[in-house]
């Protein structure tokens, strides 16, 4: 009987590791990921951005202004939103990356707000071995955030190598 728990990998009696990033095997094209957990925007993901950006843009600072211009409350900046819905696609997709090569494509579909959780997909669009660098494959994938509605509010498409054999990376770091 196959002791292994899903997502983790046996590398002893009793004991397993967590999985993190994948091969280039394991990425091919047409396959979509929910990631998990979903994860909840918070005024303080809001604020420090903000300082961190030096953004002073009223749509995002000034809830008067939001009130008379038709939002209601201030708007999670953009950048918020698109960090939080990629670094949830992290682990399970690009965790054993050594480069992120591309992000195109950026797309804020719904506004976001303080409150709002926020999920996240990723459809692989493309995988193939680098020709300049074989021991790596390229990963093209299109990331969607979606509120807690499943209303699409960001969506983006991101380049980044993977290791064409994964499980020699893992061996040689402990992953």
């Amino acid at each position: 009987m196959d002791t292994t728990l899903q997502g983790f990998r046996q590398i002893g009696e009793n004991r397993h590791r967590e999985v993190v990033g994948a091969g280039l095997g394991e990425l091919p094209a047409g396959t979509v990921i929910e990631h998990r957990p979903k994860r909840t925007v918070t005024e303080l993901d809001h604020a420090m951005t903000l300082a961190l950006t030096g953004n002073p843009a009223p749509v995002h600072s000034d809830a008067e202004y939001c009130r008379t211009a038709g939002h209601g409350q201030p708007l999670v900046c953009g950048i918020v939103s698109l960090g939080i819905v990629i670094g949830m696609t992290v682990r399970a997709t690009s965790g054993l990356t050594s480069a992120n090569l591309a992000l195109d494509n950026v797309r804020f579909t719904a506004p976001v707000f303080v409150g709002d959780t926020l999920s996240a997909t990723t459809e692989i669009l493309q995988s193939r071995r680098s020709a300049s660098r074989p021991e790596h494959g390229i990963v093209t994938c299109r990331i969607t955030g979606h509120n807690q509605r499943g209303e699409s509010v960001v969506t983006a498409e991101r380049t980044f190598f993977v290791p064409a054999d994964a499980q020699p990376v893992r061996d040689a770091t402990d992953y």
